[in-house]
This record gives structure tokens, C-alpha cells and sequence, in this order.
């Protein structure tokens, strides 16, 4: 029995192994998988218009602080926070009993002097005949002439003091400097107001042109001087196109500005130079205080040109997938110099005639092998054209 059990083991053995051949040839090995189709596109020097951005603060054409010019408890607020005032209308009302008072003796000063100058004249003119026949000493006339311009002066002094106090009874009703809006009114009726308060009684801005006011870096003003035409500053602002105002919420302002002045220096310390764009604001939608962005276009020379769903970012750069031999792919850094639409412009990293992945970089890794399929940035473009 044991010589037939012997016998048997090296057929099993050879059964298995058999077996195991069969299972390795029908699938139990791992083929590489074949690799992926992927649309490429050759890059191209193109023409290039993008914009630059700069946070702005808006403020109105007139920001106007309304101070009162004479001390008193305030009678009467003629307006409300935020209301559309005209040049002249009535704002504030000062008590002015005490202007009035001051006027009153004001002018019964006035009198008196009027009537010492009616004196000395008819004093003066007694003696001019007597000195004139010789009857009295012409020092005598002398005296009274002197009296007589004393008094006249006396009239003119009383004359500034009543003009004073009609200027001052004015100064009790406050009237708008300029059509404008009304900001926080900082007073209520019977508060004590006066020359010395630290706060304005309110603010009037005036908004038919609002004022956007940027700050640019010291490295984009060096590239803002190359990039617009112009010998002097004055001539690159006059050279500059209507800009957009981008308002908080993204939208686009509807009515362009144009940007009118540069400050003549750097700021200390924060190594910017500001600049003001001004909007203008028919219908009031802008007000002193609202934020948004400066958008101001540029031409740029023709340069290489990809569609942004070819690129990722990583650490704060920029990469595309380049086509190399072997149809393997090459990681490599651009340099982004605008942006128009969904296309970037690219300063660095990518020359004409050289052929990039467009779409499907996120499934990618440096030196991994496509079936490349060739497609056109000019379709692309027809599509979706850059803005």
C-alpha cells in the first residue's frame, strides 16, 4: 500500500504546478495600462489686452465738515441722516436772542456816534466865519475839526460792530455749503454748540463725481511707466483709457472714469505712491465711504498665450504639463504676466511651438506618458474668445 501512495506524489505535484501555470497565463499577472488620451495644444505668440486691479476707497468730489461759526444752544434741525440737501438750504438754527441783543446796542452805538459827528460838525461850522474875520484863533477850528473826525471814526467803528453782529445773527442759521447728502448728524435740538467742539455738527459729501483714491507699488509703478506711452507722468495719466470701477459685490459700474492725478511721492512706509480716478455719479449710487477696485486695461506685446484650465497652482506657482519625447509630460513652472477671460499671458516659462496639456493636468504627474490628441487654441478661441 505505501509503494502506490509514493507513487502518486510527484503526478499531484505535477498537476499543480500545472494548474498554477494555467492560472498565471489566465490573468493573474498585472499588464500596465495603456495611457490616456489627452487634448494638446500648441502654444502661440498672441496679441494681449489685460487689466490691472487696485483696491480703491470712494469719497466724494466735496467731503465737507459743517462746523458752526458761533457758540449757542442748537433751536432747530432742518434735515435727517442721509437726505439729498441743494446749496443753501436751511440745515441748523442757532439760537440767536443774544445776536440779536448784540445788535440792538450795536446800533443804538451807532446812533450816538451819528449824532456826537452831527455835534462836532455844527461846532465846526459856528466857527469857521469867526475864524475867518478874525474874531477867534484859527487853533480854536483846529480843536474842532479834530473832534469833528474823532466822532466820525467813532461812526465807523459803530458801523463794523453792527455789520459784526449782523454776521453773527447769519452764522445762527447754517445753510448747505453744496448740493450733497447729508452723513451722521452728531447734535439734537437744545444741544450747546460752538466754535471750540472737537466733532462737526454733521458732513455733507458731494457725489455728482466721486473720487476713487489707489495705492501702487513701487515695482507695478516702475512696470506702469513702461507699459503706457508718454515722455512725462502727466503724459502716461493722459494716454491712460477710461477705467471700470468693480463695486464690492463684483459687479462693473456702469459709467467709466478716468484717472487725473498722482501723488508726487511715496508713501513713508508703505512703499506705495497713490493715485485718484475719478467716476462720474449721476444718479448718486456711489457714496463717500463705499470700496471697490480700479480696474485699469493694457496692451501687451504679443506673447505666449494658454487657456487657464491648462494650468494648476502649487505653493503659490503656476505649472503646466509640457509634451516631451516620448510623449512623456514635464512639469514646469510659468511665469503669469496678465490675465484676460479664462487665458493667462505668460511672461516665463513657455516659448512659442511648444505643446502643452490642455485639459485632464490634475490626473497627471511629471514624466507620465499620454496618447496625445491634438487640438486647436484657435477653435478654442472662437468658443470662447478672450475679453
Amino acid at each position: 500500500m505505501r509503494k502506490y501512495l509514493y507513487a502518486g506524489i510527484p503526478i499531484f505535484s505535477a498537476v499543480i504546478a500545472f494548474v498554477s501555470c494555467k492560472n498565471s497565463q489566465a490573468g493573474g499577472g498585472y499588464a500596465p495600462p495603456p495611457p490616456a488620451n489627452l487634448p494638446v495644444i500648441t502654444v502661440t505668440d498672441r496679441p494681449f489686452s489685460t487689466y490691472r486691479e487696485y483696491t480703491a476707497s470712494l469719497e466724494g468730489s466735496n467731503d465737507i465738515e459743517i462746523r458752526p461759526q458761533v457758540s449757542g444752544y442748537v433751536e432747530k434741525i432742518f434735515v435727517d441722516e442721509g437726505a439729498f440737501v441743494k446749496k443753501g438750504q436751511p440745515l441748523f438754527k442757532i439760537n440767536d436772542q443774544p445776536y440779536q441783543e448784540a445788535l440792538n446796542n450795536a446800533n443804538a452805538a451807532l446812533a450816538v456816534a451819528k449824532a456826537n459827528q452831527a455835534s462836532a460838525e455844527i461846532d465846526m461850522n459856528k466857527l469857521e466865519p469867526l475864524v475867518e474875520n478874525n474874531v477867534i484863533s484859527p487853533i480854536q477850528l483846529k480843536t474842532a475839526k479834530a473832534a469833528y473826525d474823532a466822532t466820525t471814526a467813532y461812526v465807523s467803528q459803530a458801523n463794523a460792530t453792527v455789520a459784526n453782529a449782523k454776521i453773527n445773527i447769519g452764522y445762527s442759521l447754517i445753510k448747505a455749503p453744496v448740493d450733497g447728502y447729508i452723513g451722521r448728524v452728531h447734535i439734537k435740538i437744545g444741544s450747546l454748540v460752538g466754535v471750540s467742539n472737537l466733532d462737526p455738527l454733521t458732513n455733507i459729501s458731494e457725489v455728482k463725481d466721486v473720487r476713487a483714491y489707489f495705492s501702487i507699488s513701487e515695482t507695478a509703478f516702475i512696470r506702469f511707466r513702461d507699459e503706457y506711452p508718454g515722455k512725462t507722468m502727466e503724459e502716461k495719466i493722459r494716454n491712460l483709457p477710461p477705467v471700470n470701477l468693480i463695486l464690492s459685490d463684483n459687479s462693473v459700474y456702469p459709467l467709466k472714469g478716468r484717472v487725473e492725478v498722482v501723488a508726487g511721492q511715496f508713501t513713508t512706509g508703505s512703499g506705495a505712491i497713490p493715485f485718484r480716478a475719478t467716476f462720474p455719479n449721476p444718479n448718486g449710487v456711489l457714496r463717500s465711504g463705499n470700496t471697490g477696485r480700479v480696474r485699469i486695461s493694457i496692451s501687451l506685446p504679443p506673447a505666449p498665450v494658454i487657456p487657464q484650465e491648462s494650468t494648476y497652482e502649487l505653493q503659490d506657482k503656476v505649472f503646466v504639463f509640457v509634451l516631451g519625447d516620448s510623449n512623456k509630460v514635464i512639469n514646469t513652472a510659468v511665469q503669469i504676466g496678465g490675465r484676460s477671460g479664462n487665458y493667462y499671458l505668460v511672461e516665463k516659462g513657455l516659448k512659442a511651438g511648444e505643446k502643452i496639456v490642455y485639459s485632464g493636468v490634475d490626473k497627471l504627474n511629471d514624466g507620465a506618458q499620454i496618447d496625445p490628441v491634438p487640438m486647436s487654441l484657435d477653435s478654442l478661441m472662437k468658443v470662447r474668445p478672450m475679453q
